[in-house]
C-alpha cells in the first residue's frame, strides 16, 4: 500500500539504472532495499557503505539540494555522524525527481535500551550544539513549516483536534495547544534539525552517534528541536537531563520547553488523521506521544 496517493515507488532495478547511468563509478556495487524509511523518502543499500535517499512525493524534490548544500556545513560543526551527501543523482530513467547517495551510518534506532541515560544527555548536547552554529546566509523557516511562529499552525492544529475526534482528549489537547501559543516567542532563531523523531536518531554502547533525515532543517524556533522529550520514551531523571543539556544558554529556557510541547502536538496531531488508516503504527505512535505531552 502507498503512503500517499501521488507517491512514486522505487524498486532497485530502478536505482541500479539511474546509478549506472550517471554514477559510474558505483555501476558495479549491488543495490538492495535498505531500512524502511520515513514520509517522504524510499531508502536502498549501495553496497556496504553508501545508501541511496529515493524521494516518494514532490514536496520531498527539493532534499537532496539541501542536504549536498548545509549538511557538510553543519557536519563540521556537531558532535555526531551526520549523511552528508556524496553525490546528488538527476532525474532520469522515467525517475522525475533528484536523488542522493550519502554515507551508511552504523547505530541503531534511539530506544531507552539503546540510547540510555548518557544518550539523553548527548542529545540534549547536540540540540544546544545547533544553535551555536552560525546561521548566516541559512534557509530561514517560512509558511507553516517546524520552526515558524507556533501561530502560524494554530488553524491546522484546531483543525486536525477536530478531526481526530475521540482518538485523543480534544480538550487537554487544546489547553496545552493555547498555554504553548501564550509562551514568548524565541529570542533568536537558530538551526535545527527540525524532526528529531526516535527513528532518525541512531546509537551505539548508549550514546548517540548519529542523526539522519534532515529534510526539514533550517532556521528557526530552537524549540522544535525539544520534541524527543515526549517523542522518546525517557525515564523522568533522562528527560531532565535532557531538559537540562538542550536548553542550557537559552534566554527563555521555561517558554522554550513550553512550546515545545506545542511542536510535539504539531507533528502528532497533525499527522493523527491523515496517517491513521495510511500508516497506522505511526498514528498510534502519534497518540502515544500526545499522551506523554499531557501528561508531562
Amino acid at each position: 500500500m502507498r503512503l500517499h496517493d501521488h507517491e512514486i515507488v522505487s524498486t532497485p532495478d530502478l536505482v541500479h539504472r539511474l546509478v549506472a547511468a550517471q554514477l559510474p563509478r558505483w555501476a558495479g556495487l549491488p543495490v538492495r532495499p535498505g531500512p524502511a524509511g520515513g514520509t517522504d523518502h524510499h531508502l536502498f543499500r549501495l553496497g556496504d557503505d553508501l545508501l541511496v535517499r529515493m524521494p516518494k512525493i514532490a514536496w520531498a524534490q527539493d532534499q537532496a539540494l539541501a542536504d549536498a548544500r548545509w549538511l557538510p556545513h553543519l557536519a563540521a560543526q556537531l558532535p555526531v555522524e551526520i549523511p552528508a551527501p556524496v553525490a546528488v543523482g538527476e532525474p532520469g530513467e522515467g525517475f522525475p525527481f533528484r536523488w542522493s547517495v550519502v554515507p551508511w551510518l552504523e547505530g541503531d534506532p534511539a530506544s531507552p535500551e539503546v540510547l540510555g541515560a548518557r544518550g539523553a544527555r548527548d542529545l540534549g548536547e547536540l540540540v544546544a550544539a545547533l544553535r551555536t552554529v552560525p546561521t548566516a546566509g541559512g534557509p530561514v523557516k517560512e509558511g507553516t513549516s517546524r520552526g515558524v511562529p507556533l501561530a502560524n499552525l494554530d488553524d491546522d492544529v484546531r483543525a486536525a483536534i477536530r478531526a481526530s475526534g475521540t482518538r485523543i482528549d480534544g480538550p487537554a489537547v487544546t489547553r496545552v495547544w493555547d498555554a504553548a501559543l501564550a509562551a514568548r516567542p524565541a529570542a533568536e532563531p537558530s538551526w535545527l534539525h527540525g524532526d528529531l523523531l526516535p527513528g532518525n536518531l541512531l546509537a551505539r554502547g548508549g550514546r548517540l552517534t548519529g542523526v539522519i533525515d534532515w529534510g526539514a532543517m533550517g532556521v528557526g524556533d530552537p524549540a522544535a528541536d525539544l520534541i524527543p522529550a515526549w517523542s522518546l520514551p525517557l525515564a523522568d531523571c533522562e528527560r531532565a537531563d535532557f531538559r537540562a543539556t538542550a536548553t542550557a544558554g537559552l534566554a527563555d529556557p521555561d517558554d522554550a520547553w513550553q512550546r515545545g510541547r506545542g511542536w510535539m502536538l504539531v507533528q502528532a496531531v497533525i499527522a493523527l488523521p491523515y496517517y491513521w488508516d495510511r500508516w497506522p503504527a505511526f498514528a498510534r505512535a502519534g497518540q502515544a506521544r500526545i499522551a506523554t505531552v499531557l501528561a508531562d
